[in-house]
C-alpha cells in the first residue's frame, strides 16, 4: 500500500512539473510573451517568444528543492536556474520559483546589459491537453503525457523521426518522462513509463539511449531475462556511483529487484537479484 501511494504521489508531481508554462513580461511599455519547457530538475528546458519560430536553449544553472515545510504538511518549493544560450554562449539568466504549478519570482536578466526583466505566470483557461516538449542535444522531442502515444523526434539537421509509445492500460493512468543518463557515458537520456497492465503498481520503461556518434537517440535494447525475476524494464532507477541499473517488480505478495550493468556495446548484464516481503 505504500509503494502504491508513494507511486500515484510521484505520478502526479511529474505530469505537473512538465507542463509548459506561459509567461508574460510586467511593468513593461511593450509587453512580450514566452512559453516555457522543461523536464525534471530543469533538464531540456527551452523557451519559444510568442510569434518567434525559433526556440532558445537553456542550460541548467542551479536547481534545489525547499523541503522544509514537509513537516508541517506544506509542499516542497523548486527553485530553477537557467542559462540561455545563444551561439553557444550565455545570452541571459531566467529565475523561477514554484509550488503546487504555482510559478513565482520569475525574472529574465539580459546577458548584454545586465537588465531585469519581471515575469508573471499566465493562466492558462483551458484544459491542458498532455504535451510536452524537450530539447535535448539540440533534438526536439514531442510527445504527449495522456491523449496519444507519439513520440516525434526532430534532430537538427531537420530529419525526424517518428515512434509510437506503448500505451497506457486505463484512461487515468498517465505517461511519465523521465531525462536521465542511463548508460553513464556523460550525455542525458530520454525515457518514457507507463503502470503495468495489471494493478499498475508498477511502471513499464522504454529507454531511448543518445548515440554522440550518430546525434540520435537509439532504444535501449531489452537484457536477457533468463536470470531475472522481473522480465521487463520496470520502476527503472540508476546508482550512479557504481554505474548500476536497476529494475523492480511485484509477484505475489514479493517485490523483486534486478540489478545490471552495461558491457561491451552498451549491452545490459543481469548481476544480481534481490527479494523483499511486501509489508
Amino acid at each position: 500500500m505504500k509503494k502504491l501511494l508513494l507511486f500515484c504521489i510521484i505520478t502526479i508531481s511529474a505530469v505537473y512539473s512538465a507542463q509548459p508554462f506561459t509567461l508574460k513580461s510586467t511593468g513593461e511599455a511593450k509587453e512580450f510573451s514566452l512559453t516555457l519547457y522543461y523536464g525534471a530538475q530543469g533538464k531540456g528546458a527551452f523557451v519559444q517568444y510568442s510569434g518567434k519560430k525559433e526556440i532558445i536553449p537553456l542550460q541548467v544553472k542551479s536547481f534545489k528543492v525547499d523541503t522544509d515545510g514537509r513537516s508541517d504538511g506544506q509542499p516542497d518549493i523548486e527553485y530553477y536556474v537557467w542559462n540561455e544560450m545563444v551561439g553557444g554562449k550565455i545570452n541571459g539568466v531566467y529565475k523561477f520559483e514554484i509550488m503546487q504549478h504555482q510559478a513565482s519570482n520569475i525574472s529574465y536578466t539580459r546577458g548584454k546589459d545586465n537588465r531585469k526583466f519581471t515575469l508573471e505566470m499566465v493562466e492558462d483557461e483551458k484544459k491542458y491537453d498532455g504535451s510536452g516538449k524537450y530539447l535535448l542535444h539540440g533534438a526536439l522531442l514531442s510527445f504527449n503525457h495522456f491523449y496519444n502515444n507519439n513520440l516525434t523526434i526532430t534532430y537538427s539537421d531537420r530529419k525526424k523521426t517518428a515512434i509510437e509509445l506503448p500505451a497506457p492500460d486505463k484512461p487515468s493512468f498517465v505517461r511519465r518522462s523521465i531525462i536521465e543518463d542511463y548508460n553513464f557515458d556523460g550525455y542525458d537520456d530520454i525515457a518514457f513509463s507507463v503502470p503495468d497492465e495489471g494493478m499498475g503498481v508498477y511502471r513499464m520503461f522504454d529507454i531511448y539511449l543518445y548515440n554522440p556518434g550518430s546525434k540520435r537517440f537509439e532504444k535501449l535494447k531489452e537484457p536477457d531475462y533468463s536470470r531475472s525475476s522481473c522480465s521487463c524494464l520496470c520502476d527503472v532507477t540508476i546508482e550512479k556511483d557504481k554505474k548500476l541499473l536497476k529494475t523492480g517488480c511485484r509477484g505475489g505478495a514479493r517485490w523483486h529487484q534486478d540489478v545490471y550493468r552495461f558491457v561491451k556495446n552498451g549491452i545490459l548484464e543481469w548481476i544480481a537479484t534481490k527479494e523483499q516481503t511486501e509489508e
